[in-house]
């Protein structure tokens, strides 16, 4: 799991009890007493797919002493005492009976050695296809004797809150367990990335599931577990899944490329409300400023200018600076865009070429 976790605590000060008062009607339910899902057949059906995932990497782990360093013992001291293997665990789920296998990419991180286990022990080395970053996402084939039990991709764009849901994967090692719960929330940003907009479940998620699947009723993966609000570390309710809708095109670019290619524009951009952006009507005119334009970049070349407000995107409306680098990552480079935008209160279009993004680009 990520090392940074928040905590969140919910204060009841505010609550009060009013003694003597009728208590309101009790809402009648839309459902009847035996709705409570049983698992059992799901969790029979999926689990098979379901693998554990442990690393092995190397890592520097014990400093230098100061009056070795720049010295001919600094070198010894690096290779003979400096680094030691450091185990992890994670969860993944076979996405194809040939042996793909999807995971967090911080699961993996620089693993020098990754081996899954099946639930039925077999223990199988694994390589590293492709790893992204950005989306935290990696897939990792394995050569099995046989073709594995895959499960298939769900829609998370028709997940709905309060729908029920089951995780699985291997939570403090303890493999072959599932949990389950509902969708609490959809489209939660908690500050992992540009591309945050993950579905938040109370279904338990500890140390261990990152990299396990988020299935909905039907066995499908609409999720892919990754991270959690927790001020000890365990489950305290608040989980969150990368949604398969994300997730799936990532990962067709893992197993074709080995890699994701996004668009890149080279500029800093914030957001900007009605007045700046020339709408008129509150709510309508809302956009994103330039603030800044990289020399030489794909935005220089096309003769965007710091203070220009961008309003939409090939005629689909740009609100919010999220929305535009979504727009434009999802772009593929090479592509011409038209760009509508404000400069200096009169409306002008733009064609940019858009640019491959950099590693390690804003």
């Amino acid at each position: 799991m990520p090392a940074s976790r928040r905590s969140v605590m919910l204060g009841l000060a505010g609550l009060t009890v009013l003694a003597g008062c009728t208590a309101p009607a009790p809402v009648q339910a839309q459902w009847g007493r035996n709705t409570v899902p049983d698992f059992a057949d799901l969790a029979e059906q999926v689990l098979p797919a379901v693998v554990n995932i442990a690393v092995m990497s190397e890592q520097t782990t014990t400093q230098i002493p100061p009056e070795l360093r720049g010295t001919p013992f600094e070198r010894y001291f690096r290779e003979r005492r400096g680094r030691q293997q450091v185990q992890g665990a994670g969860s993944g789920f076979v996405i194809d009976p040939a042996g793909f296998i999807v995971t967090n990419n911080h699961v993996v991180g620089n693993a020098a050695r990754v081996v899954v286990a099946l639930q039925d022990g077999t223990e199988l080395p694994a390589r590293v296809v492709g790893t992204d970053e950005l989306t935290d996402l990696a897939l990792l084939r394995v050569e099995a004797r046989a073709a594995l039990t895959a499960v298939p991709w769900g829609a998370s764009g028709s997940v709905r809150v309060g729908q029920w849901v089951l995780a699985a994967g291997n939570p403090f090692g303890l493999g072959g367990t599932v949990t389950s719960g509902i969708v609490s929330a959809r489209g939660r940003e908690i500050g992992a990335g540009p591309f945050d907009d993950f579905i938040q479940t109370d279904a338990a998620i500890n140390p261990g599931n990152s990299g396990g699947p988020l299935f909905n009723a039907s066995g499908e993966v609409i999720g892919i577990n990754t991270a959690i609000y927790s001020p000890s570390g365990a489950s305290a309710g608040i989980g969150f899944a990368t949604p398969s809708d994300l997730a799936r095109g990532v990962i067709e670019q893992l197993r074709r490329d080995g890699r994701v290619e996004r668009g890149w524009l080279g500029v800093a951009v914030q957001d900007v409300g009605d007045e700046a952006a020339g709408g008129g009507a509150p709510g309508r005119g809302r956009g994103v400023q330039v603030q800044n334009v990289e020399r030489g970049s794909p935005a220089a070349r096309a003769g965007l200018r710091p203070g220009d407000i961008v309003t939409a995107l090939n005629g689909e409306r740009v609100e919010t600076s999220r929305a535009l680098i979504r727009s434009v990552a999802g772009t593929p480079p090479g592509q011409t865009v038209r760009m509508s935008l404000v400069r200096e209160g009169r409306a002008r279009e733009l064609a940019v070429q858009v640019g491959r993004r950099p590693a390690g680009a804003g």
